[in-house]
Formats: C-alpha cells, structure tokens, sequence
C-alpha cells in the first residue's frame, strides 16, 4: 500500500499499469478508488495510473490544521507522489476539487507536468454561489447528503474538520486562470454540459484557444458515469500530448 510523505503527512495512492505517468485528483468527498467504476483507468491502459487519495481523504492522513490544506501544500502532495514514483513528470487530471488542487500544480510546479487536464472546476469564480449567495460547508455537506448520501456518509464527527478545511480552502483562486495559460504544457478543460461550470469555462477555453472537452452529464456524472466518447477523448488527449 503506497504512501507519499510531504510535509509530515502521508499521501495514500493506488498505481497500476506501465507506461508515461498519469496522476488522477479526484474531487471532495470521493477518492482514488472512484476513478475506477468510472472505468477511467481503464481507458487508460498503456499509462502508469496513479490515483491519489487527497489529504482528509481515503487512507491519507486526516489532520485538523485548517493550514495543512492551503492550495500550495495540496500541489507539493501530487509532486510527492510523482517523486514517489521515480518520475520527473506526470500527466495530470484533476476534477472538481482536483482541478483546483491540479492549478496549483501548474501554479507552482508546472516543471513536473507533461499535460493537465482540469475538470469540473472554474478557474475564474471557483465553487457556484448558491440561491442566496456564497455556499458555506454546512450548507453544502446538506445538499451533498440529499444529492448522494454515500458520499458523505464516511465523514465522521473527527474527520469533519479536515473535509471542511477542504471546502474552505477551495476560496483561493489567485492566479488560477494564469497559471494553466502559461503552464507551457498541453492544457485541455472539461466539464458536463448541465454543471454551472460548463458555459463559463467553454467560453474561456475558446477565448483561449485551449480545447474543451463538453460532455453529457452534470458535475457529478460527467466523472463518475462518463460515457464512451468521454473516454476516448481523455486518452486522445493523452496519447497526442
């Protein structure tokens, strides 16, 4: 069972297959096993494939330091992994809160990556306002508990204030859309045609003349029920970078 140490703390990840490495970030409340029914890795055979479980997530650890989740921190856990596994550079595909932690990657260590691809995720306004205005944690951990029960239904009285200082973190978005336009690496967004996400982000990446990656769904399924054309366009992504 593999871990990355960064920091003092222990960055769980399953790895499988051979080939250029790939690091897949998954969002809030999921882990590295979810890429998987997705069939993502799958799709990906002829990669390295790593999965990281984020801090406060999975088998990493969970520590209460609301600190220990700031965005630099959360990207030098993803060059942990990589350095972990002897690489010098990783394809990297980050969702949701994966994308956010994936721009701090291209932020601060754009050196370690071979491409990006970030989903689910806004760079310029971050999380969606709600119907009467910024979403807080509690108000979330609500929606997410109606939404998809099972999500939420590991986050205990003590692992709480770690997946909190998750969210509340997710407010740092300085820098984010600069950092994936001067990346220096193939840079591909993506997002469900029914997430909030998905006409802003279109709109960017045309005016950027970064491709776009629509697919069907909402912020939830175009991860966990991708479809095949989803599937074969996150490898073609992959094979041409």
């Amino acid at each position: 069972m593999p871990f990355a140490i960064h920091r003092g703390q222990r960055i769980h990840y399953t790895v499988e297959g051979a080939g250029p490495l790939v690091v897949l970030q998954h969002g809030l409340l999921m882990d590295a096993e979810s890429w998987k029914p997705s069939g993502i890795v799958e799709a990906l055979a002829g990669f390295r494939v790593a999965c990281a479980d984020s801090l406060g997530h999975g088998l990493s650890d969970k520590p209460v330091d609301p600190a220990l989740y700031d965005q630099d921190q959360r990207a030098g856990d993803i060059v942990a992994v990589i350095d972990d596994l002897g690489a010098d550079r990783a394809h990297l595909i980050g969702y949701s809160m994966g994308g956010w932690i994936s721009v701090g990657v291209a932020r601060r260590y754009p050196q370690r990556l071979s491409s990006l691809i970030v989903g689910g995720w806004d760079l310029i306004n971050g999380l969606p306002p709600g119907p009467k205005g910024p979403v807080s944690f509690d108000m979330f951990m609500a929606f997410a508990g109606r939404a998809a029960p099972d999500l939420v239904a590991w986050v205990t009285p003590d692992i709480e204030p770690g997946v909190r200082a998750c969210f509340d973190a997710l407010g740092k978005l300085q820098g984010a859309s600069e950092a994936v336009l001067t990346a220096g690496v193939p840079v591909m967004l993506w997002d469900g045609r029914d997430d909030p996400y998905h006409a802003q982000m279109q709109a960017f990446a045309a005016a950027n003349g970064l491709p776009f990656l629509s697919v069907a769904g909402d912020h939830l399924a175009a991860n966990l029920r991708p479809d095949a054309e989803t599937l074969t366009a996150l490898r073609a992504f992959l094979d041409k970078a």
